[in-house]
């Protein structure tokens, strides 16, 4: 991969090979930032998975960078109502389904009633291939919309292994403090960590690494 002029004097900067604690390595991927916009924090975990293992689930940072999320609700009668109270962007049920086959997909979260994932069910070519799919393990498809309404405004997210068994998530944004980076990365990895599934084998973390949308990648001493 061909990398500009401005990473590879990043790159020079450290060492590249060095594992740092996760203060540092934060204090380090903000100083590596050298982009003109506020460039997102990401942490990525290596895991020793086999190919029929995943890691999935979802928390809520300690400290919130994200702007609000557009959450929509697919619910009908008094739950419609209770999403709509409970500040849902926006509710309904077979006019969104519509809405969403005909191409309109202006929500960040979708969040369903089980009894409306019959009909949902039907958006799956279109929201699973966008990660927008309602889902029961990531707490989105539910009766009680009032509860995850509330997680997702405190700004709950999702992570997943990819098939590589690599886990990332956004963490913050470089203009935060090191030490609220670090204390995100830490509690991102502690919940990768509570999720080891129970026949996974040998070492689960294989590595650690914090960047910048732009920098390159700061290893993590995570042991």
């Amino acid at each position: 991969m061909k990398r500009g002029k401005k990473y590879k004097e990043a790159v020079k900067k450290y060492d590249k090979q060095s594992q740092y604690s996760y203060e540092d390595a934060l204090k380090l991927v903000k100083e590596l930032a050298y982009a003109k916009f506020d460039e997102t924090v990401e942490v990525a975990v290596r895991l020793n998975l086999k190919k029929s293992q995943t890691v999935r689930d979802t928390m809520v940072l300690p400290n919130q960078f994200s702007e609000e999320k557009k959450v929509l609700v697919f619910a009908k009668g008094e739950k419609a109502e209770e999403a709509k109270e409970a500040g849902a962007t926006y509710v309904g049920d077979n006019d969104l389904i519509d809405k969403i086959k005909d191409g309109w997909l202006d929500f960040d979260v979708a969040v369903a009633t089980p009894d409306m994932m019959k009909d949902v069910g039907r958006l799956g070519p279109i929201l699973g291939r966008r990660g927008l799919m309602p889902n029961p393990k990531t707490q989105t498809v539910t009766f009680d919309l009032k509860g995850a309404l509330a997680e997702l405004r405190k700004g709950r997210v999702e992570f997943r292994s990819d098939k590589t068994g690599v886990v990332s998530l956004a963490i913050g944004k470089v203009s935060m403090e090191p030490e609220k980076l670090a204390e995100n990365a830490r509690s991102f990895v502690g919940e990768v960590v509570k999720r080891k599934p129970t026949d996974a084998k040998g070492e689960f973390l294989k590595s650690v690494a914090a960047s910048s949308t732009m920098g390159p990648g700061v290893k993590i001493a995570f042991k």
